[in-house]
């Protein structure tokens, strides 16, 4: 690679990586806060908080690179050729297509990455995040035993915890069982904690009694260990139905006769999305380059190809977003997809290759 090429990529990759940070900051904030509710309503800690939270970053990332590898590139033309960089590397002999293959070079390695997140990457990570977040939502631990609230994880149950130490161990619980009203139980315990057995999760409570109310008669066990089982209210657990975004390409593109149109409809939308979105990497740098080195050199600034090529990659991107909607409640919107994809990028390619003086200028010497 030449030295002026590594000098245009090296900039392009860190403006690139300034972009996608920031830009995935700001958005992972944003999602963050919609899960904020697990540390203050179900005792989540912040760990598990933070690693909820960190399983969505692949799928920001593989949305947020195309558009911010776009402004990259608007970024750096435009500042080298405000600082006259350009014009020396053009009075050097290079050509417009040899000073644009830099960033479609960068395009490529960027595509790449999109595709690695997209095809593997995020479907591992959402996958993790469902399940995580699947477990939090349905766990009985965090339904049953938020502290000094009265919990009614189902009608009729009120569960009562004090406090929770750091080991896990419960203190001050009540138990008030009211579903049958002919038999109503009560059940307090100084301490107490949650155990996994073969048979599922039992709550295993010490030093308390047991109160029965049965047709107005009162019945009173003291005991010092009992055995209350919760499976009723881990109902929840149960293997839950994959999402789009956590399938692979196989299996987004398998067919299965038994799920309804609609399901297939959005599993092939999915998958064609995954193979179209990395792809505009190389389609909005197209735009942008030929746009940005088709002007001649202006000493008071190219605010004007910069708007321009602003306003193509932003029409790009809204409409390649519009039809993602359109392809997952219409098939025949998907050609429109990919056709969005290439039109914009076979005309900047034209527009680059056949087009330029400069370009006319190097195949004649040649």
């Amino acid at each position: 690679m030449y030295h002026y090429s590594r000098y245009i990529v090296r900039h392009l990759v860190h403006s690139t990586l300034l972009i996608t940070f920031s830009l995935t900051s700001i958005v992972w904030l944003t999602q963050a806060l919609r899960f904020i509710d697990f540390i203050v309503n179900q005792g989540v800690s912040i760990a598990i908080f933070v690693k909820l939270t960190v399983l969505l970053i692949p799928s920001l990332v593989m949305m947020i690179l195309p558009p911010s590898f776009f402004c990259a590139v608007i970024f750096v033309y435009n500042k080298l050729k405000t600082d006259s960089e350009l014009i020396v590397m053009q009075a050097a002999g290079l050509s417009k297509w040899r000073l644009a293959m830099p960033a479609l070079q960068a395009a490529l390695g960027v595509a790449l990455v999109g595709y690695a997140i997209s095809l593997y990457l995020m479907p591992v990570s959402y996958g993790k995040f469902r399940d995580m977040q699947n477990y939090l939502r349905n766990n009985y631990a965090s339904i049953l035993l938020e502290d000094g609230v009265f919990n009614t994880p189902v009608e009729g149950l009120t569960v009562f915890i004090r406090e929770r130490d750091r080991d896990g161990v419960l203190h001050g619980i009540l138990v008030h069982d009211h579903r049958q009203p002919q038999s109503s139980i009560t059940m307090m315990a100084e301490e107490g904690k949650l155990v996994e057995t073969p048979q599922g999760p039992r709550f295993l409570l010490k030093n308390g009694n047991r109160q029965e109310m049965q047709n107005g008669k009162l019945s009173l066990l003291n005991f010092e260990s009992y055995t209350l089982d919760i499976s009723l209210y881990a109902q929840g657990m149960k293997e839950r139905p994959l999402d789009t975004q956590e399938m692979f390409l196989g299996q987004l593109f398998g067919n299965n006769d038994a799920l309804p149109p609609e399901e297939l409809q959005k599993r092939f939308a999915e998958a064609h999305q995954r193979i179209i979105w990395p792809a505009y990497a190389l389609t909005l740098a197209l735009v942008a380059l030929a746009v940005l080195l088709s002007g001649e050199f202006n000493r008071r600034g190219h605010w004007q190809r910069v708007t321009l090529a602003t306003v193509a990659g932003v029409a790009i991107l809204f409409a390649a977003i519009g039809l993602r909607g359109e392809t997952v409640a219409h098939a025949v919107a998907v050609p429109f997809a990919y056709l969005t994809l290439l039109l914009p990028a076979a005309a900047a390619w034209w527009i680059l290759v056949d087009h330029m003086p400069g370009n006319k200028t190097s195949k004649a010497m040649a």
